[in-house]
C-alpha cells in the first residue's frame, strides 16, 4: 500500500454498530509512500496508523486525471 500526502484513509468499520473512520493523510513516515501514516480524521483527532485489511486509501487526483505525488 502506498499514500501520498492528501490521500485520504477509509477505515470500514468490524463490528456491527461500529462507524466507518475517514481521516486525510497529512504525513507519511515509511519510504517510498508506505506506512505508517500521520492521519488527521474528521472530528480532529490525529492518529499514526498502519493500515490493515479493513482500510482503503483513496488517491488524490489531479485536474488533469493523474495521481499526485
Amino acid at each position: 500500500m502506498n499514500a501520498v500526502i492528501g490521500d485520504m484513509v477509509h477505515i470500514h468499520g468490524r463490528t456491527v454498530g461500529a462507524h466507518d473512520r475517514i481521516g486525510r493523510i497529512v504525513e507519511v513516515r515509511g519510504p517510498g509512500g508506505s506506512p505508517p501514516y500521520l492521519v488527521r480524521f474528521e472530528d480532529g483527532h490525529e492518529a499514526l496508523i498502519f493500515p490493515g485489511p479493513d482500510c482503503v486509501v483513496e488517491h488524490l487526483v489531479t485536474h488533469s486525471g493523474s495521481r499526485r505525488g
